[in-house]
């Protein structure tokens, strides 16, 4: 088998000649109207479908007859999907419906497919499907329930369901797991890994089902593969009859075990895995992560690894193709269509939803990528189909993103349907030019993309943001809390809450204290939505340090709360401690 390291180029001068500079404060991009905002190899054009939609948008499917449904977000009782109709022929939906579901749902509610005729849709915790019936945007049919995640703990980190299905009427679905490296105490600085994790038993890995058998639990399936922290980017590749999959690396390299990791290394690493999935596969979680840039799995340093030792990780599934950290790749999409040239057929799409946790440097991906094939294998290196989402350069937060790049589909002439998360924007892609005169050349002016902040491996010392400035925040802050909370307190509108204006914050000094001593597990409620993230507790920080960054929340963000003293933590730290 053939394998691929990612490798980027850092050419600063392609940054000049488009316009950019390589680092400094954040700038707006200049405004590209066409194509809805997107940039697109030559011969390719963007309608926008729909703007925006009530509850934004996960995962996306469209129907034989050009109807479009849509994963919500966000999702009451009867409002899960969201069913969208051009009934004029303008590329852009007139007609928009909302169905199914039995609220409640948070941001992890996933799946949207069409198989033999049925909808298929997951909430964190169930899959449904619907009957279609030919004519009917809205579907008449009973509501069907098709698996219960039926786990005690409920909620968790890496809770999301994908779906996809073989030839053979069975599907495919993830159970993520509820860990970032199967600690002992998870997120906590240097705490060991479980060996072996007991989490594997019925998490971190991919189960499959009947598609067809209504009531299903997780006891119902087949263990199919096993060692994935968290998969959201599935499909089955019917030209060589494959499930593929791509993997969310661990996170907190840096602020878990900083003697062993550089804020740079913590940014980079590890990979986000690119994996054809056999009856069988381990992958390696959490013993082992991948190292693109060494080309190689090493041990984590839960089970003492250094970052270059590979131990028991060289029997582990390798990747297709190893991408930079923290990309987030939340959808895959085998392309079988005839609308786009030849060299499209067969490789697959990806969606790179974008990082959270690259602090102190940009924040990365936010893009469309390709990966062709040929007889099975990657045959060549990744490149940029579609970019231009995230409206700013460089990155800094997740929050000042415009759009994040999260649902592919095919419709039935072929074309391409891209959904965002963050308004709920749609594009339809289309191909205009000359399919049989189609080159390489086409691709040039998307290569030089590979050089924007967003895409390109940042240098070490000039991409760092908080060079030669005081870092932002607090130091307790900085290497604790941006990470998730990002550096303008913000949060990321998905997993991690934001800090500014929050009754949590500003609110009772005691709960707070307590939050950050004992952690925290979802679901909880912030300025009204739902996060399910865990918040690590933090008992190991001074209670000067504590009362340091917690001072520092309640006076910035927008936040004008009194301080914490060393005093309110030793007290709230001792009664705690303290026998009942």
């Amino acid at each position: 088998m053939r394998y691929h390291s990612f490798k980027l180029s850092a050419s600063f001068l392609l940054l000049f000649a488009l316009g950019f500079t390589q680092r400094g404060d954040q700038q707006d991009l200049p405004v590209n109207t066409k194509n809805g905002g997107l940039f697109l190899p030559d011969g390719f054009e963007a309608t926008v479908v729909v703007d925006s939609l009530p509850g934004r948008a996960r995962h996306i499917a469209v129907n034989d007859n050009g109807d479009i449904y849509v994963k919500a977000r966000f999702a009451d009782k009867g409002e899960s999907v969201i069913a969208l109709r051009d009934t004029n022929g303008d590329g852009r939906a007139d007609i928009i419906k909302r169905f199914g579901g039995r609220g409640g749902e948070g941001v992890y509610g996933t799946a949207m497919r069409i198989y033999k005729g049925y909808l298929y849709f997951s909430s964190e915790l169930i899959v449904y499907r619907y009957k279609l019936k030919p004519g009917e945007l809205v579907p008449s049919s009973e509501e069907e329930v098709i698996l219960t995640d039926d786990h005690a703990h409920g909620m968790h980190e890496h809770i999301a369901k994908p779906v996809t299905f073989d030839d053979k009427g069975f599907m495919y679905v993830p159970f993520g797991a509820n860990s970032n490296s199967c600690q002992g105490y998870n997120r906590i600085p240097s705490s060991s890994g479980m060996d072996p994790c007991p989490i594997l038993e019925d998490h971190g890995g991919i189960w499959r089902f009947d598609a067809n058998k209504r009531g299903q639990l997780q006891k119902d399936g087949v263990k199919f593969a096993t060692g994935l922290r968290s998969v959201v980017a599935l499909d089955w590749n019917f030209a060589d009859n494959n499930l593929y999959a791509l993997q969310h690396g661990r996170d907190d390299l840096l602020r878990l075990f900083p003697q062993l990791f550089s804020p740079w290394q913590s940014a980079m690493l590890p990979s986000e895995e690119f994996l054809r999935i056999k009856e069988g596969t381990d992958a390696g979680w959490p013993y082992c992560y991948y190292d693109q840039m060494q080309g190689k799995k090493v041990l984590n340093p839960e089970y003492g690894g250094d970052g270059n030792e590979v131990g028991r990780c060289g029997d582990y599934e390798k990747p297709l193709i190893g991408f930079p950290g923290h990309w987030a790749p939340n959808d895959i999409l085998f392309y079988q269509g005839n609308h786009f040239p030849d060299r499209y057929k067969n490789g697959s799409f990806i969606a790179f939803h974008g990082s959270t946790n690259r602090a102190p440097y940009p924040q990365s991906s936010y893009f469309i990528g390709f990966v062709p094939f040929k007889a099975g294998q990657p045959s060549g290196d990744y490149e940029v189909f579609a970019d231009g989402f995230a409206g700013v350069d460089p990155i800094v937060n997740v929050s000042d993103a415009v759009y994040r790049p999260m649902g592919l589909a095919m419709g039935p002439d072929g074309a391409l349907y891209i959904a965002e998360t963050e308004k709920g924007k749609i594009w339809k892609v289309t191909y205009k030019g000359n399919k049989q005169k189609f080159a390489k050349s086409a691709l040039v002016k998307m290569e030089k993309r590979k050089s924007m902040s967003n895409i390109r491996t940042p240098d070490q010392i000039n991409d760092n943001l908080d060079k030669d400035k005081p870092v932002a925040g607090s130091a307790v802050y900085s290497v604790y809390c941006s990470a998730c909370h990002q550096r303008n307190g913000m949060g990321d509108s998905q997993r991690f809450p934001p800090l500014g204006g929050a009754e949590w914050v500003t609110g009772d000094k005691d709960r707070l204290i307590k939050v950050l001593l004992k952690g925290l597990e979802g679901p909880i409620e912030v300025k009204g939505q739902s996060y399910n993230n865990v918040m690590p507790q933090h008992s190991f920080l001074k209670d000067e340090e504590i009362a340091e960054v917690l001072t520092h929340i309640r006076s910035n963000f927008g936040n004008s709360a009194s301080a914490v003293t060393a005093d309110d933590v030793a007290k709230t730290r001792s009664s705690l401690d303290s026998p009942k």
